[in-house]
């Protein structure tokens, strides 16, 4: 589903670490941010460290958002995040 040409996207930039440390505090950021929008848009360009929790994180956030309707794109990806994703095969 995307967003209707009319419709902007809310942005959230995440910076710093995306890892176990920081996941809880990010979830309920990025849920509440998902819950408040029809569209959003996460910028990770500011990612420095990622792991496996943090790649948990995003994908819940895609199933909320799809099983809700709702349009979540990841964009900008920091060289952290390519990587990782590279590595899982992660699009």
């Amino acid at each position: 589903m995307s967003p209707s040409p009319t419709q902007t996207p809310a942005l959230l930039f995440i910076e710093g670490d995306l890892t176990i440390r920081r996941v809880q505090e990010l979830k309920d950021v990025l849920l509440a941010r998902l819950a408040q929008s029809p569209a959003l848009e996460v910028d990770l360009a500011g990612v420095t460290e990622i792991d496996s929790a943090g790649v948990q994180l995003l994908l819940l956030a895609q199933r909320m958002a799809r099983a809700s309707h709702k349009e979540l794109q990841l964009v900008a990806h920091s060289p952290a995040v390519a990587a990782l994703f590279g590595l899982l095969r992660i699009q």
